[in-house]
């Protein structure tokens, strides 16, 4: 579980402390949820290559890995949107390995989704289960005219080994249903795992930027 520093009220003793952010620590023990896969997975950590963060560059040293792996992983995430696009379900689940988890926190803030509400905590079998709901003949959610469009852009490598890549990346999506059209746009990363079959995803994050917005219905698959 996480706790927050409380900041005390302002005054002539504490006013050195208005501008510092809430840190937001891990609790004593084993970590639980995001984690115990990224202990920093949370946007407001600071990321690989920091000075290179402002301009979502990756840093130095990850560019002599060559665009052999840059290329690789932004054809592996193309690849996932076209899935969501054409509604090939089960090729998108595919995509993620038996550990693999889907999480859209509610809020940039968070670290884990365990004891924490979130839109999407799905592991493969809450992703299958999800799959089954909507190809449902009575789905009803399916019934009108319901397309995507996404767009991956910004694709940074911020640390590769031969275990692993942590890559972020920017995002829009456009949901036609019926004769209205929403967007959603905000902030990828991928945790993907090197395996016999190619890269695979152990965690993908998805922070909307409108993730607090009113919707008129909710959202029926991933983003």
């Amino acid at each position: 579980m996480t706790t927050s520093k409380t900041i005390p009220s302002a005054g002539p003793d504490f006013a050195h402390l208005l501008g510092q952010d809430v840190v937001i620590e891990a609790g004593q023990g084993a970590t639980t949820g995001a984690e115990s896969v990224e202990p920093d997975h949370s946007p407001r950590a600071p990321q690989a290559g920091a000075a290179h963060a402002a301009t979502g560059l990756p840093a130095p040293a990850l560019l002599e890995a060559g665009a052999d792996l840059q290329r690789q992983v932004e054809q592996f995430l193309y690849r996932q949107a076209e899935l969501l696009d054409g509604k090939h379900w089960q090729e998108y689940i595919d995509l993620f390995d038996d550990q693999g988890v889907y999480w859209m926190p509610v809020t940039p803030d968070q670290t884990e989704w365990e004891g924490s509400p979130s839109i999407f905590a799905e592991d493969r079998l809450m992703m299958e289960i999800r799959k089954g709901r909507v190809t449902h003949p009575n789905a009803w959610s399916q019934a009108p005219m319901w397309e995507t469009s996404h767009l991956v852009s910004h694709v940074a490598i911020e640390s590769a080994d031969a275990q692993q890549i942590v890559v972020r990346s920017r995002f829009h999506m456009m949901e036609l249903r019926r004769d209205e059209v929403r967007h959603f746009g905000g902030r990828y990363r991928h945790t993907l795992v090197r395996g016999p079959g190619g890269l695979r995803i152990r965690l993908q994050r998805v922070d909307l930027f409108n993730s607090q917005a009113p919707y008129d219905y909710v959202l029926q698959i991933w983003v």
